[in-house]
């Protein structure tokens, strides 16, 4: 499995981005997908998840109410929108896979990572 995240930038606070994450190889059997996120210093931490099978998602509470995570399976992506963006968000955006937890927070639980892409919010 090889996952591919894009869409980072440098932005301004309240800008808005969307982040992609493209997903080849051994697809089948994903139980979910999910966006951690690492800024400098700091420990990579739990953004966002969906489940691969029905509806589920679970957001970091931090950004819950303005950022909104989807997918399209038939193109094997998802995404994460990104809306009214703040300092705090800034750091590199890693989409993960996993195949047995759903749309879990638990970054063990995934076994599949992309390279990151940079998101930098500018006050």
């Amino acid at each position: 499995v090889q996952l591919q995240a894009y869409g980072g930038g440098l932005v301004q606070t309240g800008d808005s981005l969307r982040l992609s994450c493209i997903a080849s190889g051994r697809t089948a059997g994903f139980a979910g997908m999910g966006w951690f996120r690492q800024a400098p210093g700091k420990d990579r931490e739990f953004v966002a998840a969906v489940a691969w099978s029905g509806s589920s998602t679970y957001y970091a509470d931090s950004v819950r109410s303005r950022f909104t995570i989807s997918k399209d399976i038939a193109k094997n992506s998802m995404y994460l929108q990104m809306n009214n963006l703040k300092p705090e968000d800034t750091a590199v955006y890693y989409c993960a896979a996993n195949f047995g937890a759903g749309a879990s927070w638990y970054r063990p639980g995934y076994a599949y990572w992309g390279q990151g892409t940079k998101v930098t919010v500018s006050s």
